[in-house]
């Protein structure tokens, strides 16, 4: 049974297509025979009651005669209501009658005997029949061989081989159909297999049809193309994580060479001092890369309920002696199910890119979501709405979305000496999406930017996995 499952569907179906079309055959061919020895036995009947009708009629206006018949292997006796052969064909000359059933008077009867008279217990079609003679009934027995149930032996041989015929020839097309249906699938999987790193623009040929296995083509190209971007998006990733981390790695060693090249000008803490900036951005990245790392990795998230209004707080209350001013419109009851780390994190980075490019002023908003408002994220609960708004240079409408991208720079206003490294507006979109929720640069009311923070809102306040 394990052998027949490793067969090639080809292999499968012609095997099905064949069976079904011989069990289908031999039915068909079993209900013409059927059906033709069923007419051939009525014929035959018809032409034994002819036979003995012809003997009746001649008993009841011509007298006793010896029976004659138009086939030697036809029978006739005369019987009369004493229960004795009077007349018969040679064949049964001197035997008693041939059936022992009577017909109803002015009627006839059908019958098979099998033996008796009729030597080697071959049966026969008998048919009794009354006839009116000297006002007493009489019987005439009339017999022939019942016909064989293959009828004749070359009608037998047509219809077997008819059938035969039949069985081969759909159980051929449905070998033509499958493998027709099936070709477009080899071409796919031949394509499939060029595709590799070093060519991934490849895409596999659509069939002719708008059939299932065209469905599967287009979802196979569909895939391919996001693996394809994938792809280049983690080459482009490890090019600029590689280039992020080569330019501290060149200041630290470019400190060090001179300390080595002009030991008597430099001492430990001046050289300490110079290398730790270079080390504290390089710990950075390895942490963002680390904590990107784990999101896509798609680790469950230990959930519990979170204050919003609170979180803000919470995080503004250490941002109290920068130089930027924070004003908030906090709406209390605001909770949602998260993990207290993320969500930190992500408000953490966008705190710090406002920070950077406000020019005086943070705006902190937290407030429920109206219906009309919900399109990215809906939730039967409610969606909790958390905005963080600067009042500085803004962003293209036409830029939006390159912010998000891994290491991403607009112009000079956000290079490294302006702090960051290129990863946290990233990562805090990754944290939203891991939280069932959206984060979204959206127009903004006045001058500056305003990021949009979308997440639904608690069920109940119960720590749940998310």
């Amino acid at each position: 049974m394990r052998a027949r499952h490793d067969w090639p569907i080809t292999r499968r179906i012609t095997m099905f297509a064949g069976v079904m079309a011989a069990l289908l055959s031999a039915l068909l061919a079993a209900a013409v025979m059927l059906a033709i020895h069923r007419y051939a036995t009525e014929d035959r009947t018809s032409e034994i009651a002819a036979d003995g009708g012809r003997v009746a009629h001649e008993l009841e206006h011509d007298g006793i005669r010896p029976p004659q018949v138009e086939h030697a292997d036809r029978n006739v006796q005369v019987v009369n209501p004493s229960g004795v052969v009077v007349a018969s064909t040679p064949q049964l000359r001197g035997r008693p009658p041939m059936a022992g059933f009577t017909p109803i008077p002015r009627a006839m009867s059908t019958g098979v005997v099998c033996g008796g008279v009729f030597p080697g217990g071959d049966c026969h079609i008998v048919v009794a029949q009354s006839a009116y003679r000297q006002g007493q009934d009489w019987i005439v027995y009339s017999s022939g061989p019942t016909v064989p149930p293959y009828v004749t032996p070359w009608l037998a041989a047509t219809v077997l081989g008819a059938a035969t015929l039949m069985a081969v020839a759909i159980t051929i097309l449905g070998h033509r159909i499958v493998t027709t249906a099936l070709r477009p699938v080899t071409a796919i999987r031949a394509e499939l297999d060029t595709v590799s790193d070093t060519c991934p623009e490849r895409r596999v040929p659509l069939p002719p049809g708008r059939d299932e296995i065209y469905d599967l083509a287009v979802s196979v190209n569909r895939t391919l193309a996001r693996l394809h971007a994938a792809l280049g998006q983690q080459r482009h990733f490890t090019s600029d994580a590689s280039h992020e981390l080569r330019t501290p790695i060149a200041a630290i060693r470019t400190e060090v060479e001179d300390a080595l090249y002009a030991p008597d000008d430099t001492t430990v803490t001046k050289l300490g001092t110079a290398v730790l900036g270079s080390l504290d951005r390089i710990e950075a990245i390895v942490g963002d890369l680390l904590t990107i790392a784990r999101l896509e990795a798609h680790h469950p998230l230990t959930c519990e309920p979170i204050d919003l209004a609170a979180l803000v707080t919470a995080q503004c209350r250490g941002r109290a002696g920068t130089r930027k001013s924070f004003s908030y419109e906090l709406q209390p009851g605001i909770v949602v199910d998260g993990e207290q780390a993320g969500l930190s994190r992500l408000l953490t980075s966008l705190l710090d890119n406002a920070e950077r490019h406000a020019a005086s002023t943070v705006t902190l908003v937290v407030r429920r979501e109206s219906p009309a408002e919900q399109d990215s994220v809906r939730s039967p609960n409610g969606v909790a709405r958390l905005e963080v708004i600067d009042d500085g240079p803004g962003i293209e409408a036409d830029k939006r979305e390159l912010v998000f991208q891994r290491f991403a720079r607009l112009d000079t206003a956000r290079d490294r000496d302006a702090g960051g490294t290129g990863l946290g507006l990233a990562i805090a979109r990754q944290i939203a999406q891991a939280h069932g929720g959206s984060l979204r640069l959206e127009d903004s009311h006045g001058r500056g930017a305003r990021f949009v923070l979308r997440l639904p809102l608690a069920a109940d306040a119960k720590a749940v996995i998310c």
